[in-house]
């Protein structure tokens, strides 16, 4: 990967697109209402991001990049309108392309959730277009700032903002101007994007636009060529779920971009991972392809996560490095791990954890794993650093060291994510996480299980998995050591 991502803090971003607040309820079901045969559902934690164009500012700040945005919105006075600002103030963004409009409501998206169920959304919005003085204000705002930003990008959300007029006009001075100008779309007409450097629609969307049901790489080759050509813009990039991307340009052979194998928990705002990241990579010097394969990876690592969510340049840096060095990316620093925990309860998901050496990987380890797995949504596995494992085992262990570990567990399908630890920091670790049930096997007594007492202080459980097989990694080593023979 030839991007330097040290180069990421000297970019500046300008994005152009339909704002939302997006807001997370979640809570508990213990009655039906008595007025309609409904839950009612008691609100114990509520969570609110950026959505829509808000999470594209999002991921490049939390990139590093230097950013503006410009939209209209709901005026200041408004509830939403005012945490928009909020929001964009903590994160350091330049506002001044921000238009306030006292009749247009800010967009907001609010999922109430119960347990582990989905319960309802409910969506305060207009798609009404915006008007034609709103539209004057934005591109004499633009034109009087393009010389400031390295790459445009334009999210399209469906929601009035992006006229055809806006875009036409958007995409002028930023070709007048030499400036980079990278659109999300959205819609069944691409034609309003004509002369934009690149659009990146999801298979879904490119199907919808080009009026080909993308069913196999010979429909995919098809949608494609018909949107490079039929749109026209001189790139299209294709986001493809598991099957990676692809990018279609004038001239060239349709480039094929392998997806990262993780798990995943959910797509939201992938799009939008893919536009910042891919505008950042051009913006910090990158090729379109190089760039194109950084933004599948970022998008790799931001599905693996759950809600309108983020990757952190730390992220896309550890991933990088593993997957040079053949480590999965489920890795995660306890400050990562934390954070995503806690997305993980605002989605209502059922968090175990686990912890051990896991040194010579057994049937044992095996079925804990897998047990573990089935008793919640997400499972969490801390391993043991090195040093831990000398205390807890003896001057001669670990027999498999700790990036080995690390790649023999995070391998496995049940386990979602991996982090390290030495023995004196498992009950932080367990206070970041807050797991719903922390596993341990039965050669253990609920009692004897470190951490208990914080677990169930959160309102979790210790559960301990039946081990019937008699079998240890120590016993392993001692077999091999007496020449393999095992009389017991």
């Amino acid at each position: 990967m030839k991007i330097d991502l040290s180069r990421f803090e000297k970019c500046r971003i300008l994005v152009v697109g339909d704002l939302m607040i997006d807001e997370y309820l979640w809570g508990e079901v213990e009655r039906i209402s008595p007025e309609a045969p409904v839950p009612v559902v008691s609100v114990t934690r509520d969570t609110t991001t950026l959505g829509g164009a808000g999470n594209v500012v999002n991921n490049l700040v939390a990139l590093g990049a230097k950013v503006s945005v410009a939209s209209v919105i709901g005026a200041g006075e408004s509830a939403e309108g005012t945490l928009l600002l909020k929001l964009f103030k903590d994160l350091g963004v330049d506002t001044s392309g921000l238009i306030q409009e006292s009749t247009r409501p800010t967009t907001k998206k609010t999922r109430i959730l119960a347990g582990h169920q989905h319960v309802l959304r409910i969506d305060r919005e207009t798609n009404q277009e915006i008007s034609g003085e709103h539209v004057d204000k934005l591109i004499r705002f633009v034109r009087e700032r393009i010389d400031a930003f390295d790459v445009v990008l334009v999210s399209d959300y469906g929601k009035g903002l992006l006229t055809k007029d806006l875009l036409n006009q958007l995409i002028d001075v930023a070709n007048q101007n030499e400036k980079t100008i990278i659109v999300d779309p959205k819609g069944l007409d691409f034609k309003k994007y004509a002369g934009a450097t690149a659009i990146t629609p999801n298979k879904r969307e490119a199907s919808l636009a080009a009026g080909t049901e993308i069913v196999d790489d010979v429909s995919l080759m098809t949608a494609g060529e018909t949107l490079v050509q039929g749109v026209p813009v001189q790139k299209v990039l294709i986001s493809c779920g598991k099957e990676g991307m692809v990018l279609f340009e004038h001239g060239n052979k349709p480039h094929k971009i392998s997806a990262e194998a993780l798990q995943v928990f959910d797509v939201s705002g992938a799009g939008d991972t893919v536009l910042a990241v891919l505008g950042l990579g051009l913006a910090s010097g990158g090729s379109f392809k190089e760039a194109a394969v950084f933004a599948n990876v970022a998008a790799g690592i931001v599905v693996g996560k759950v809600g309108t969510a983020t990757v952190s340049r730390e992220e896309l840096e550890r991933f990088l490095e593993f997957s040079t060095r053949g480590l999965a990316a489920k890795h995660k620093t306890l400050p990562d791990l934390a954070s995503t925990a806690e997305r993980l309860r605002a989605e209502g998901k059922r968090i175990v954890m686990t912890n051990g050496c896991f040194d010579l990987l057994h049937v044992g380890h095996i079925r804990l794993l897998s047990e573990s797995k089935n008793m919640g949504d997400v499972l969490i596995v801390a391993i043991d650093d090195d040093e831990s494992v000398k205390t807890l085992k003896g001057e001669d262990r670990p027999v498999i060291r700790v990036q080995e570990r690390l790649r023999i567990i995070s391998a496995l399908d049940s386990v979602d994510y991996v982090t390290l630890f030495s023995t004196e920091e498992l009950e932080q670790v367990i206070e970041a996480i807050q797991p719903d049930i922390l596993t341990k096997g039965s050669n253990y007594t609920t009692d004897t299980v470190l951490g208990r007492e914080i677990v169930e202080r959160s309102g979790g459980e210790v559960v301990l998995i039946p081990i019937t097989e008699s079998v240890s990694s120590s016993r392993i080593i001692n077999q091999i050591k007496q020449g393999g023979s095992d009389n017991d």
